[in-house]
This record gives structure tokens, C-alpha cells and sequence, in this order.
């Protein structure tokens, strides 16, 4: 019995030791003090000591493990694991890592996360939001855009160039904005919610585009010249990228450049012949300058030694000869500017490269490094601020439409879908929140960024399907009173651009994490193929040893919180919230070990075992947007009455991270899944998504007026202006609600039941009765116009819906 107790002491004192993360040299001595009480109680004899030496002394004397069990395994290691190419390094060493590194470690900081700052708007930024951005809102007729001009107005282009929204990034010493990029995300969700074209044509400049990379890479003089005029609109930039044999496949790019002698406005010069064929480029054919991307050869070695200089970025005015542009793609009905942009062997200037020629080929490294800041800010923002708006609008008309004598969001059926808007518009605004957080911090993220790209623009789609389900009719009937038609049309281009959502999914958000974010495999990597082989070595055992040491650690927490389905884990809060911080702390060292034994496995294999890396990824993804929504609550002040809308949010995401986990088991390599199961699982599924009970409270939320419904539709465009059919509806759900105590004392004094309808009869009625107001009447009335106008949907004359044709399109139709 003795022996037994001995046994399991020193299991636990191991066990301990791996779950705190403790040091190796320390781990040994609490097993040498383990083993000297197991002597002094003639438990252990010589050959349990002769066998901890044998194993304990090669392990903390680091020449002998250097060379006797490192140098083999960096042998065996560089056979497994294939060196990065130099565009996987460049994109591997563009971003920078952040909270989601903490996640990925199996043991999250919450003091940490809570800690980072809470997001705020100087007085600068809130004007701008209060007084331009409203004023552009309530100038913007989405119907006139859509369907009417195919552009956005004249008028409505100008005051974007004259107040400066498109020079939001630019600095103040060249006329800019400067404004934070979590002003930036405000402006772009407001602006979403009103029109899509309008937030993708403010948001593209903003994001990757010339005036980003100029402020980053350009010379002085390329600064000087072009970032004043972009600040003041007399510059339009474009961003030209995407070609049609290279989507996804950015690094592809077949467009090219040839260093060479040539003449530019009456001078030789030295430059490049310029060719490429681009699609898909928004604002291409409105623009002024074009921001170029191509691969650089240099065949005469005109700059140096090398042939092959790579991916290089460059700024061509569009009114070069040879630069086509103007034509426009029609992308689902959404008529924001966007097309093709063409040239064959246009000749410019060396210092038409972003930064001069000495940045020449490095071009890719200065995209990846832009797009993760633009890519965490722009589409993000767009889906949040449609989904926002949406949601609230929803809560409205769910109040004001009635069928089998309720207002429809009394429906279990209609709550469902109302909880998910309600649910995903509260997480998708923390995301957002916390992602810009780290932009203001200075952090490149670029694992974040295809976080937030793809869940929130799959999350985005999603929730418009859910809002047209509940609206039917009235989201189906395009015209200026349909405010969900064009966003439900426009939904699938956020889906596919800057990464398609497939791509993202399968390969980047965890083929960066993985690297990125693991505290060991980065540093493994670059010490396998280090040219010094002393310090490689060196490098590699301490990498090498640290990964055992954190792979056994994961081990143990998994199996541990398993068991104790985490309750004994580490929480900042013992409110409701804390089952959701010791749930992440489960799951984070799952993620953390499953990793592992994918990366041991599968070795280089895993980045094309793209449906594991998918789900390894999800995990990584729903533990930060928990993780978002966890800390709006915090910052937000914890406020309960907010609490269904956290609780609904968290516990959706952890459902959706359990599934991919479950779905994960079942196909792992090497059948390891039902042993893993038993460690990870093994009293089954610990988490349940949202209940009835959860979705009726937050449908509730979303259709009475209080303080929690408007911080979920905060910063958006409410005023019942002639062109925004949501402020109008909402004002009119305010009416419904005041009219409904006048409309039962109506049916009080007739003696019967009235239908809720034709609200100016029950105000006849109750003015012949005497039991109303010459002011109650009125509201009656009032409240009438608008309910119609919730509930009706556009009509047209045939000649309305047929397509105008411009003259010179008559003219060739005819031919």
C-alpha cells in the first residue's frame, strides 16, 4: 500500500510540474526529492536511482544532449519538415503575432487580454462620425445608386473627396485625417449599414492601397507629391493585384516587368517595360493612380547580378499611355466601382517603384504586411456594421409585423433566426473592436486578420439570409423601401475577395498560426537550416526540448481538464462568465496538443491536409472571437442586462469550436482519434449551444426599447431621413409601441376585440367614443403611415425595370 501511495505521489509531483509548466532542471529535482523519500522508506532501492540517473543527467547536461540526442534529431527533423520557401519566409516574417499567440499556448492570459486598452474615439474622430459621415448617410438614396445611376452620385463623390474620407490613414503632416483604425472601422460599419457601395468605395483607399504603402515604403519624394492630393481627392487610388490566373494564388502573379533603357517625356531614362492584365480591381476605373503589382526581371543586369528581382510595387498614373482602364464587371448588382486594368509593354521610370529601386522585389513582403492591417479592418467592418443594422432593423419589423394576431417575433419559429442576428451582430462588433485594438497597438496581425476576414464575412452572409427569411416578402421586393436586397445580393463578394473565404479557411489561418503562433516551430524551423551549424545546433536543442516540454504540458491539461470538465482551471471572474474563461482554457490546450501531434504526424503534409488544417484552425478562431466577446463585456462594464447577448454569442462559438474538434477526432492521422477522444472527451461533448430559453431573451432584446438593444445597433445611421428606410421603421416601431396601450383602451370602451390594423379607423373610433386625445389620435394616425410602410414593398411601371441604355450603348446595340 505503501508503494502504491509512493507511486502515485510521484505521478502527481510529474504530473504537477508538466500541467504548471515548470523547468526542466526543476522538474528533475522535485522527482530527486520524490525518489529520496521513497529511500527513506525503503520503497525505492539502487536501480530506480541507477535509471533516473541514466535519464535525468543526458537531459540537464546540455553538451552531452546537444550532441548525442539534439544533432540526430535535427537530422531526422530536416527529413520531415521541408525548408521555407523564401515567399513563405517573407509572409511568415511580415505580421506579427498577438493575443491569438496566447490562445494557441495552451494556458491563456485573461489579465492579459483585459488589460489591453479599451478602444475609444478622440473628440476629432466623433465629430467626424456625428457631422460628415451622418450627413454623407442621409445624402446616399441606395435605390438611386443601385438601380437608377449604377455609381454613386456626382455630389456625393465630391464631399467624400472634400472631406477627407478618403485620406483617413493619411497623415496629418500631409493633410490627412490620421485618424485611428478603430475610427476607421466606426465609420466603415456606419456607412455599411446605409450602402454597400458607399462603404466598399470609402474603404478600399483606406485599406490596401497606395496611400498605405507610400506611407510605409514610398521615398520622400513619392510621399510628398502623392500623399497631399490623395488626402485632398485629387488623386483617386487603386490597388491592382488580382489576375485572372492568379485569385488566391496572389504570389503567382504572371503580370511582369522588364528592367531596361527607354524614353519617358522626352528623356531616356532607365525603367521597366510594363505588362499585366488585372480583374476584379475596385475603383479601377475611376481611378487616377494605379498601385501596380508584378514580378521584376532584369535580363541585362541593369541593377545588379541577379535575373530574377520578384514581386515589385509600383505607382502608374493612368493616363500613361498604354494604361487601359475604364471598363467596368457588374459584381451582382452592387455598383461600386470595379474592373480591369491593362497595359503591354508600358515604359516607366525605376522611381515609379514604391520606395524607389532599392525595393525592388520586395513587393511581396510589403503587401502581406499592408493587407493584414487592411483585411483586419475593411471587410470586417462592412460585415459588422451590415449585420448591426440589420439586426436591429429586424427587431423592429419583427415588433411591427403582425400574422396570427402577434407581432411575428412572438414566434418561436421567427426567435430562432432573430437570436442568431441578434447573437453574431453583439460578437461581430467586439471582434472588430478588439482586432483594431491591436492595430492601434501597432500590431501587424496577419493570423487575426484572416480570422476576422473569414468568420466575419461567413457570419455576415449567414445572418442576411436569417433577416430576408424573417422579412419574406418584404426583403425579396427590391425598390428605395427594401433595405436588405442589396446587401443579401452583395454578400458573396465579400465571401470571395482578399483571400477567398475557402482558401482562407483551408490553408492560411492555420498554416500562419501554426507557425506563428506556437512558442517552438518558428524557432525550430529557422535553427534546422541555420548556414552556422554550431549555433543552429545550439538554437534547435533548446527549441527541441522546449516543444517536448510543452507538448507533455498540453498532454496533461487536456487529460486533466477532461476529467475535471476544467472546473479546477483559472478564471478571472466567478460570475456567469466563468465557465466560458475555464471552457477556453480546455479548449486552448487541446488546440495546443492536437497541433502538436498533427505537425508529429504529418510532418510537412499537413499544409496539404488542408481539411485538418481547417479545423485545427477553427479552433484558433472560435477561442478569439470568444475571447472579443468576453472582453466587450468587460469593457462595456459588465453590465447583466447584456448578459443574454454575451452568453448567446460565447456559447454559439464554443459550439461551433466543439464541433470542429469532434469533426477533427474523426479524421485524424494515423486513426489516433479514439485514443485522443478519451483524453479530450472523455465523458463526451461538455458544450450545448444556445437554448430556447437563451434565444427568447435575446429576440426580446432586439424588439423592446431599452439600453441593451442600443449599444447592439450603436454608431449606426438610426435619423428617419427621406432615403433610409431603417430610421424611418424605426421611428415608426417606436409609434407602434406608444399606439398599442391607446389601441387597448379603444377596444376596452367598444367592448370587443379589434384587429391590430388600419390604426386610423381604431383612432376614428376612439375619438367617437371620447376615450382619446386630440394628440393620441394623431400618434394613432401617424403610427398607421408608418406601419404600411414597414410592411408594404416597392411597385414599378414596366418601363422603370427595364435597363436604360446610355446613347453610345443604343447606338452599338442597334448596329
Amino acid at each position: 500500500m505503501t508503494t502504491l501511495l509512493w507511486i502515485i505521489a510521484m505521478i502527481f509531483v510529474l504530473g504537477a510540474m508538466a500541467y504548471l509548466r515548470v523547468s526542466l532542471l526543476s522538474t528533475t529535482i522535485a522527482a530527486a526529492i520524490v525518489l529520496v523519500v521513497g529511500s527513506t522508506m525503503d520503497i525505492i532501492g539502487v536501480i530506480t536511482w541507477i535509471v533516473f540517473l541514466v535519464i535525468a543527467l543526458p537531459l540537464n547536461i546540455k553538451s552531452f544532449r546537444q550532441n548525442f540526442i539534439s544533432r540526430p534529431l535535427i537530422k531526422v527533423y530536416r527529413g520531415i519538415m521541408p525548408e521555407m520557401s523564401s515567399t513563405e519566409k517573407e509572409a511568415i516574417e511580415a505580421g506579427t503575432t498577438w493575443w491569438e499567440a496566447d490562445l494557441f499556448a495552451g494556458n491563456p492570459n485573461w489579465s492579459k487580454l483585459h488589460n489591453y486598452p479599451k478602444a475609444r474615439l478622440t473628440a476629432d474622430e466623433q465629430a467626424f462620425l456625428d457631422g460628415p459621415v451622418e450627413e454623407v448617410c442621409k445624402m446616399t438614396n441606395q435605390h438611386q445608386v443601385s438601380h437608377v445611376l449604377g455609381d454613386l452620385p456626382q455630389d456625393i463623390w465630391q464631399f467624400l473627396k472634400d472631406n477627407g474620407f478618403f485620406a483617413m490613414i493619411i497623415k496629418k503632416k500631409y493633410g490627412g485625417l490620421e485618424y485611428s483604425a478603430y475610427a476607421q472601422s466606426c465609420v466603415l460599419q456606419k456607412l455599411a449599414g446605409v450602402s454597400s457601395e458607399l462603404a466598399s468605395t470609402v474603404g478600399v483607399p483606406n485599406s490596401l492601397g497606395p496611400g498605405e504603402l507610400l506611407q510605409h515604403y514610398g521615398t520622400k519624394d513619392q510621399q510628398d507629391h502623392y500623399l497631399p492630393r490623395l488626402a485632398q481627392g485629387l488623386e483617386v487610388p487603386c490597388f491592382a493585384l488580382t489576375s485572372p490566373e492568379a485569385g488566391s494564388d496572389a504570389g503567382s502573379i504572371p503580370d511582369f516587368g522588364v528592367v531596361c533603357k527607354g524614353e519617358f517625356q522626352g528623356e531616356e531614362v532607365l525603367g521597366m517595360k510594363l505588362t499585366w492584365n488585372k480583374r476584379y480591381i475596385t475603383l479601377a476605373p475611376v481611378a487616377t493612380v494605379l498601385g501596380l503589382a508584378f514580378k521584376l526581371r532584369d535580363p541585362d543586369h541593369l541593377l545588379g547580378d541577379k535575373e530574377e528581382l520578384g514581386i515589385t510595387c509600383a505607382l502608374i498614373p493612368t493616363d500613361i499611355p498604354g494604361v487601359e482602364t475604364g471598363r467596368r464587371h457588374f459584381p451582382l448588382n452592387c455598383m461600386f466601382q470595379n474592373g480591369p486594368t491593362r497595359g503591354n509593354e508600358v515604359f516607366v521610370p525605376l522611381s515609379f517603384i514604391i520606395g524607389g529601386p532599392e525595393m525592388a522585389g520586395q513587393g511581396w513582403r510589403m503587401l502581406v504586411e499592408c493587407l493584414s492591417v487592411g483585411r483586419g479592418i475593411t471587410l470586417p467592418s462592412n460585415s459588422a456594421g451590415g449585420v448591426k443594422t440589420a439586426a436591429v432593423a429586424t427587431g423592429a419589423y419583427a415588433r411591427i409585423r403582425r400574422q396570427f394576431k402577434l407581432p411575428i417575433g412572438k414566434l418561436e419559429g421567427i426567435e430562432e433566426p432573430m437570436a442568431r442576428l441578434g447573437g453574431n451582430a453583439y460578437l461581430m462588433d467586439a471582434v472588430a473592436t478588439l482586432t483594431t485594438t491591436a492595430i492601434d497597438l501597432g500590431e501587424k496581425p496577419s493570423v487575426v486578420s484572416a480570422i476576422v476576414k473569414f468568420h466575419l464575412t461567413d457570419r455576415m452572409q449567414k445572418c442576411i439570409i436569417d433577416a430576408m427569411d424573417i422579412h419574406g416578402g418584404k426583403g425579396v421586393c427590391l425598390g428605395p423601401n427594401n433595405y436588405l436586397g442589396r446587401g443579401y445580393q452583395a454578400a458573396p463578394i465579400a465571401i470571395t475577395v482578399e483571400g477567398a473565404n475557402i482558401l482562407t479557411r483551408s490553408m492560411i489561418i492555420y498554416g500562419q498560426g501554426a507557425i506563428r503562433c506556437h512558442p517552438y516551430v518558428l524557432a525550430e524551423m529557422e535553427s534546422a537550416f541555420d548556414t552556422d551549424a554550431s549555433r543552429g545546433l545550439a538554437n534547435f536543442d533548446a527549441a527541441i526540448f522546449g516543444h517536448i516540454g510543452f507538448a507533455t504540458s498540453n498532454f496533461i491539461r487536456s487529460f486533466w481538464m477532461g476529467l475535471t470538465s476544467s472546473h479546477f482551471s483559472n478564471s478571472p471572474y466567478s460570475d456567469k462568465t466563468k465557465r466560458y474563461y475555464q471552457q477556453m482554457n480546455r479548449f486552448s490546450a487541446n488546440l495546443a496538443l492536437l497541433s502538436d501531434l498533427a505537425m508529429a504526424t504529418l510532418g510537412g503534409n499537413l499544409k496539404r491536409k488542408e481539411r485538418i488544417s481547417a479545423r485545427l484552425g477553427d479552433l484558433l478562431s472560435q477561442l478569439y472571437l470568444t475571447s472579443a466577446t468576453l472582453k466587450r463585456y468587460e469593457d462595456d462594464g459588465r453590465l447583466t442586462e447584456d448578459l443574454p447577448l454575451v452568453q448567446w454569442a460565447v456559447e454559439d462559438s464554443l459550439y461551433k469550436l466543439q464541433d470542429s474538434l469532434d469533426d477533427l477526432l474523426n479524421n485524424f492521422p494515423m486513426g489516433l482519434g479514439i485514443a485522443l477522444r478519451a483524453v479530450i472527451f472523455p465523458f463526451g461533448r461538455p458544450i450545448k449551444r444556445p437554448s430556447d430559453v437563451l434565444d427568447h431573451k435575446v429576440a426580446k432584446i432586439m424588439q423592446t426599447p431599452c439600453a441593451s438593444r442600443d449599444r447592439l445597433g450603436k454608431g449606426q445611421f438610426w435619423t428617419p431621413s427621406e432615403f433610409n428606410p431603417v430610421g424611418i421603421q424605426e421611428q415608426t416601431f417606436k409609434d407602434i409601441l406608444a399606439a398599442e396601450p391607446l389601441y387597448d383602451k379603444v377596444c376596452k370602451a367598444a367592448g370587443k376585440r379589434l384587429p391590430f390594423m388600419w390604426l386610423d379607423k381604431i383612432a376614428a373610433e376612439g375619438k367617437a367614443l371620447g376615450v382619446l386625445s386630440d394628440s393620441e389620435i394623431a400618434l394613432l394616425e401617424q403610427a398607421e403611415i408608418g406601419r404600411l410602410k414597414s410592411i408594404n414593398v416597392d411597385d414599378f411601371d414596366t418601363d422603370e425595370l427595364r435597363a436604360q441604355l446610355a446613347p453610345k450603348a443604343k447606338q452599338e446595340r442597334a448596329a
